[in-house]
């Protein structure tokens, strides 16, 4: 019973007849509408304020955001490096000037008479539209007459003959702050080529939206890949101008050469700044949230899970086509531009929706963890990409023991301290 139930005490009663002390039926009424009313001018009064907090906070980020000026943004430190040279640029959808209407930097560096003689695009193209691992041909760009130049397939390097009749090459990728993000890989060897052949390049420098926080395990000697090809952990912390100056002070190119490298920074930003992409950097990278979930939902690449590619949203679910794996539903299809033959496509897969979470610079293994156990399949629930993606043996063989992520993790410890230290002069932010 409630507080208003009825009870075997006696009442006084007062002057209006009314016994002192009980609520009577009317009085219950209008005292329930009185707290109904007090109750819901308490619940709009929170909802008014929680709605102000949000949008004060997403009209500082937006102020602040406003503020940063990318690598590319800056031509005042990099126009008179350029003027009289050839000049070649890794680039693609995400190389634009957000402060500027998004321009294309190739169409800025044309109109301020730079001459551009070539432009090389990494995995999904120029436009971003390539699916992951499709293959990327070399072409024409139709609004500036540009030759465009793969280098992701087989010329994953830029070839002497590709870049002898250059000055300097240009890169300009955005990247997500993860080791298996493959621009960074592009990046490596374009440093490369250029060291080989005496060519100088300069970085324009993007922030990196998956901040500084350094977490998952490293790579080991020996589990070198595209996704993978340098001893770092799954997030880096690093924008990929300050990677650029680590692969060159490790001396991680090809016999120990470096190259001829200039950094071009972010200018207004701040390592821990929350920083929103203006254009999605890969077709399966649709949102920030995707973004920050991918270097944990990445992993499911190595299953026979579903991560969600062939729906709207990747990397912000996983499944499989058995109810045992949870009770949230979706079907992959192929989606011209996204995914064109995703895993389980067309069959209906059970398993957890997160595009609730919040994951603000976290990485965890608690999703795969989960499907894993849930699975019951053992080896069966991996494939041979999986240890090429975790850059280690070790991360399988401790998931197959049973082991929790806690003990996961305390293996990690003494790799990511001395990263952490390697790192830290190559810092170009605070």
């Amino acid at each position: 019973m409630d507080g208003f139930g009825e009870t075997s005490a006696s009442f006084k009663t007062d002057s209006f007849g009314y016994e002192i002390g009980k609520v009577q039926e009317s009085d219950l009424i209008c005292l329930n509408a009185a707290q109904n009313t007090m109750k819901h001018m308490k619940n709009t009064v929170l909802s008014h304020f929680l709605t102000g907090v949000l949008f004060l906070a997403a009209w500082t980020t937006a102020i602040a955001q406003s503020q940063i000026l990318t690598g590319a943004e800056q031509g005042d430190l990099y126009l008179p490096m350029l003027q009289g040279k050839k000049v070649g640029i890794v680039g693609n959808q995400t190389s634009i000037l957000p402060q500027s209407d998004n321009k294309h930097v190739v169409d800025f560096l044309l109109e301020k008479g730079i001459e551009i003689n070539k432009v090389f695009v990494p995995e999904h193209g120029f436009r971003g539209t390539a699916d992951a691992g499709e293959k990327v041909d070399n072409s024409v760009d139709q609004k500036t007459g540009l030759p465009i130049i793969s280098l992701y397939g087989s010329n994953k390097k830029p070839s002497a003959n590709q870049i002898q009749d250059l000055d300097v090459i240009i890169f300009d990728l955005q990247d997500v702050g993860t080791r298996f993000f493959t621009y960074i890989s592009t990046m490596h060897y374009v440093m490369e080529a250029c060291a080989e052949q005496g060519k100088k390049v300069i970085i324009f420098d993007r922030p990196n939206p998956n901040g500084s926080y350094v977490d998952g395990p490293m790579l080991k000697p020996g589990y070198e890949s595209f996704v993978g090809m340098h001893p770092i952990p799954v997030v880096h912390g690093l924008t990929v101008g300050e990677l650029a100056q680590m692969i060159n002070g490790e001396k991680w190119l090809k016999g120990g050469i470096t190259a001829d490298l200039e950094v071009i920074p972010v200018s207004n930003w701040t390592r821990d700044q929350a920083y929103s992409l203006p254009i999605k950097p890969s077709p399966n990278l649709p949102s920030d949230l995707a973004i920050k979930l991918y270097p944990s939902t990445c992993f499911f690449e190595g299953t026979v899970i579903s991560l969600g590619r062939g729906t709207y949203d990747p990397f912000q679910m996983y499944g499989y086509p058995d109810p045992k794996f949870g009770e949230f539903t979706f079907t992959p299809v192929s989606i011209d531009g996204m995914s064109k033959t995703p895993p389980h496509q067309d069959k209906l897969c059970y398993g957890v929706d997160l595009r609730g979470e919040s994951m603000d610079h976290q990485f965890t293994l608690k999703y795969l963890l989960d499907a894993y156990q849930k699975s019951g399949m053992k080896e069966k629930f991996f494939n041979n990409f999986f240890n090429t993606l975790a850059g280690t043996d070790e991360l399988k063989k401790q998931i197959l023991a049973g082991k929790t992520e806690i003990e996961i993790r305390e293996s990690w410890k003494a790799g990511l301290e001395e990263y952490k230290r390697k790192r830290e002069k190559y810092l170009i932010y605070e």
